[in-house]
């Protein structure tokens, strides 16, 4: 049985709920439960399949012009290949997730900026690429656009399967520069934001997700999801970075609940240490129903955007620390793999996925577990 026909998509019918009272709700929440109702990104998982979501989709590929940017855009097919050479994932026993459709994005993007990404100078912006302004819009939407819609829909399916099994990984997604009307920093779409705003506008789930945190651990700062929940308290947003490089964007830090700026050049010890204290104080301070993770490797010490010094190791004790913080507080946790601009970057990831499962930190059995501390680390 392929992971298609295992993941098929949850008809409505089964998967929400009629929607109650709309004549309490404003119109816009009223169109963002009628998005998560009518969509099929929600999936089925088997009981003998990772909640680790991953599709060929993925990688972005266009005449060699990928090479125009540091960013290595095949890299998501290299960690999932790594994994699978460790005798781990196949395509039978992960989940292969649906595009996102145009109305899919609507619960979070805006129509006018939706169409804007017809133009491919506007795309070309965000992506920092400049000749891509010079491709025929079917260009830019079969080996650009097309691709992020694939992560963005695999971040949707990883949310709900994370509160199914009490983790999840989708090996993409990430895009933490691109907000509700605009796209940034090789970011297109806001799956993190998408992904939270299904889960708040669904009816259906037996226990409603109110709060959430996101973790986010890229070396630059999230500036997209921390426009686009400004002001929103069901969302506690811990973003570590390097607060000397871009996006340096002074509006968005204002969503930050808790920032720990990072210099240039940071080393293990005190990452490490910052992130014990930090996100320890985090959890301490806002009881979430979920945890997005931005498992950005752009932190990495030979990485030439994110200027900071963390070894190999030290990025999966990273890893390891934060899942063992979800499982220990008995908290779903979805991790996205985020920037990362090195060849390296894919051998790190998957190194770091494979220690998870080496130390039963991620598990097939659908529950917390007790046993589970950080004082390993």
């Amino acid at each position: 049985m392929t992971s298609h026909t295992a993941a098929a998509a949850i008809p409505s019918s089964q998967s929400t709920n009629p929607i109650e009272s709309e004549a309490l709700l404003d119109e816009k929440e009223i169109k963002k439960r009628r998005v998560v109702r009518d969509s099929n990104l929600r999936l089925q998982i088997l009981p003998n399949q990772w909640p680790i979501i991953y599709s060929s989709h993925y990688n972005i590929t266009c005449m060699g012009l990928e090479r125009c940017h540091p960013f290595d855009s095949t890299k998501w097919g290299k960690v999932f290949k790594i994994c699978q050479e460790a005798g781990w994932l196949t395509k039978e026993n992960t989940i292969q997730p649906m595009e996102a459709k145009t109305s899919d994005l609507l619960i979070s993007h805006t129509s006018l900026y939706l169409k804007s990404l017809y133009i491919p100078c506007n795309v070309a912006q965000a992506v920092e690429v400049p000749i891509v302004a010079l491709l025929f819009p079917c260009i830019i939407e079969r080996c650009l656009l097309k691709p992020f819609r694939y992560q963005v829909g695999g971040t949707v399916t990883a949310a709900y399967f994370a509160l199914e099994r009490g983790w999840s990984i989708n090996i993409g997604g990430g895009f933490h520069h691109a907000s509700t009307n605009r796209g940034a920093g090789f970011c297109i779409y806001n799956d993190i934001t998408v992904s939270l705003q299904f889960l708040f506008n669904d009816t259906s789930l037996s226990k409603p997700i109110r709060k959430a945190m996101i973790v986010d651990l890229d070396a630059h700062q999230g500036n997209g999801h921390e426009r686009d929940f400004k002001g929103d308290e069901r969302v506690y947003i811990f973003d570590m970075f390097n607060y000397s490089i871009y996006p340096r964007d002074q509006e968005a830090k204002e969503a930050i609940s808790k920032a720990v700026r990072l210099k240039r050049f940071t080393e293990d010890g005190e990452y490490l240490r910052e992130l014990k204290i930090n996100l320890k104080e985090a959890l301490t301070e806002f009881t979430p129903d979920i945890i997005i993770y931005n498992a950005g490797t752009d932190c990495y010490e030979a990485d030439p955007l994110g200027c900071l010094s963390i070894s190999a190791r030290g990025i999966k004790i990273r890893d390891e620390f934060v899942f063992r913080q979800a499982r220990k507080n008995q908290i779903p946790i979805v991790m996205v793999t985020s920037g990362g601009y090195t060849r390296e970057s894919a051998g790190i990831i998957a190194d770091s996925l494979l220690n998870l499962k080496e130390k039963n930190i991620i598990t097939l059995e659908p529950e917390f577990r007790e046993d589970i501390s950080d004082d390993e680390i």
